[in-house]
């Protein structure tokens, strides 16, 4: 499916020839629907091809299209504060910065994945600086407006130390001297004190700066396909490092994040969960979205494979068949991104401003490797 459906609707449909990076707003069909390019979407691309260079088959298409994205991006996607903007027009004029940091750590990705593929020392280094600029500007107070006031709600998000350990991990595969280790278990800290509440039990979204719990919806957040994804990030982090006690609580937050996220009516997993039975804010809460079960494809071979229960492998396959039988196009390729709670197909867009050439290929590939190690 990788190889022969999923990255030959990209390579066919996305590659933007007269001004370089892709086109990523695709219908079902894969027509253009908007030339405006994300830059996140722009870096998970040329992040996916690189890492299909560097580990499956060093194809000249794969590394061409990943050199179109990656000289579109080091030439317009950087304001002058060393930040990367959002959302640019087809010619890389910029429409949107934002306050978050994902176009940085998946640029720091990009161009780590893409200097490794190209033999391109200046890209990897490159990478290595927008990674630096990223964590300055988390841990520097002021230099990003809050979303909140911080006087009244101090509150902080999982998804900074989870991407923080995400983009480590990354980094790391340069094979470059640096602190990635100590980042990454900096970051495992941060989630398993702050985050992670086994009262609950829950990984929640948003917690206050101390870690302590906020009885608000924001704060009773759990968000299953985020919390799944990290789990594995942390099997991930703990094979590494032969850390079986951080096994056990990776596959704690796994265990969770199921059962909190699958709908027992009509199967899949939710797109929000509050903690304590409250209706949610977010009104798209029960649609089924494709990101969070390719997350749990990979998690849960992964926690088979680490831990031998068979519970993992009964999941594996309860998530495979609603997957497979919800997301994939058989008439035009691709996966479906968003489906009503019920299974029915709510969007037919094949890529937008979130779903793009990322979760997809990278579970397949992830899924691919895994098994082959467990064959051996």
């Amino acid at each position: 499916m990788l190889l022969d459906d999923i990255m030959p609707f990209w390579m066919r449909y996305a590659p933007d020839h007269e001004h370089g990076g892709f086109l990523h707003h695709l219908d079902r069909e894969g027509r253009v629907y908007s030339t405006d390019k994300g830059v996140w979407i722009q870096c998970r691309a040329v992040w996916m091809l690189s890492t299909l260079y560097n580990t499956v088959e060093k194809r000249q298409e794969w590394l061409d299209a990943a050199a179109s994205g990656y000289d579109f991006v080091t030439r317009h996607a950087f304001d002058e504060d060393g930040r990367m903007f959002f959302l640019l027009t087809r010619e890389g004029v910029p429409l949107r910065k934002r306050r978050y940091l994902f176009s940085e750590s998946f640029g720091a990705i990009a161009c780590n994945a893409f200097g490794r593929a190209a033999g391109d020392d200046a890209a990897v280094e490159r990478g290595a600086a927008i990674f630096r600029t990223l964590l300055r500007h988390h841990t520097t107070p002021g230099l990003l407006e809050p979303k909140l006031y911080p006087a009244a709600r101090d509150l902080k998000s999982h998804a900074m130390p989870m991407i923080i350990l995400a983009t480590a991990q990354e980094l790391r595969e340069g094979g470059r001297a640096s602190n990635h280790d100590t980042i990454a278990a900096a970051s495992v800290e941060e989630i398993l004190r702050d985050f992670v509440k086994p009262e609950i039990p829950a990984l929640l979204e948003h917690v206050a700066r101390d870690g302590a719990r906020v009885d608000v919806p924001a704060g009773r957040l759990v968000n299953p396909g985020h919390a799944i994804e990290t789990s594995w990030f942390l099997m991930r982090e703990a094979r590494r490092n032969g850390d079986e006690a951080l096994i056990d609580r990776a596959c704690d937050i796994l265990d969770w994040s199921l059962a909190l996220g699958w709908d027992d009516e009509y199967g899949g997993l939710f797109s929000f969960v509050d903690c304590d039975g409250w209706p949610c804010e977010q009104l798209e809460w029960d649609m089924k979205l494709w990101w969070p079960h390719t997350e749990a494809l990979y998690a849960l071979l992964l926690a088979h494979h680490l831990t031998g229960d068979t519970r993992y492998e009964e999941w594996f396959e309860r998530i495979h068949e609603y997957t497979m039988t919800h997301f994939p196009d058989p008439e035009h390729g691709e996966w479906f991104g968003y489906l009503h709670r019920d299974g029915t197909v709510s969007h037919t867009l094949k890529g937008g401003l979130w779903k793009g050439p990322f979760h997809v290929p990278r579970a397949l590939l992830n899924l691919v490797h895994l098994t082959e190690e467990m064959v051996g």
